[in-house]
């Protein structure tokens, strides 16, 4: 008498999430001044136009969600992406800048003197924001967030607004690149960048700093 023998059982397919993170567009004082999360900061004619730009590019690409940072300035750069999906925008706070305590709303130039600077540029892991926030933490916050909206959204596009500092921490993250190289990588106003999860964790990152080509391209994997 023979006996059967089963085939294993497949794997379950494992269910990914494609999270594109977009910078807020231009303010009339960014490059110039650490906003941080002052309110009353809104785009400049050229930060509107960036925003139109990033509701167009998503043209043909299904989008589960909307989340932005409650800061005016992204809220606003979600607002065409939110008229032309006909989504909501949902505020998370996980997306919010980073919080720079007293040096909050100094000019760029006068920081840059400082011997912190120094630290900022070439050892952020070690460094916190006089009454603020340190990156470390910064970090942690946007990566627990991304996670969140991730298990939220399984096998769906999420469209994340936010600001420079946290998309670099987020992005770096999910390339393994240690948190003190981060300042290394580039986040334009109006950019879009894109890491794909699979069980809630980065498996890929096939966009940086995307100013030009089409989204519809990208799909969970």
């Amino acid at each position: 008498m023979t006996s059967a023998t089963s085939e294993p059982s497949a794997e379950p397919r494992r269910q990914g999430t494609l999270l594109l993170l977009v910078r807020h567009g231009e303010t009339p004082t960014t490059g110039t001044v650490l906003p941080g999360r002052a309110p009353g900061l809104h785009l400049s004619d050229r930060g509107r136009a960036q925003a139109e730009r990033v509701a167009e590019r998503l043209t043909g690409l299904s989008v589960s969600a909307l989340y932005s940072s409650p800061l005016e300035r992204a809220r606003e750069t979600a607002e065409p992406t939110a008229a032309r999906t006909g989504l909501e925008v949902q505020h998370e706070p996980g997306l919010l800048e980073c919080d720079f305590g007293d040096w909050t709303g100094a000019a760029i130039a006068d920081l840059a003197v400082l011997p912190e600077w120094r630290t900022v540029q070439n050892s952020p892991s070690t460094f916190r924001f006089p009454h603020g926030e340190s990156f470390t933490e910064m970090q942690d916050r946007i990566v627990g967030s991304l996670a969140a909206l991730c298990a939220a959204h399984p096998g769906g596009v999420v469209v994340c607004f936010s600001h420079a500092d946290t998309i670099k921490a987020a992005v770096a993250h999910a390339l393994g690149t240690p948190l003190d190289l981060f300042q290394r990588i580039m986040i334009s106003p109006g950019s879009v960048s894109a890491v794909q999860f699979v069980d809630g964790q980065p498996s890929s990152v096939p966009m940086v700093n995307s100013h030009s080509e089409p989204l519809s391209k990208l799909r969970p994997r």
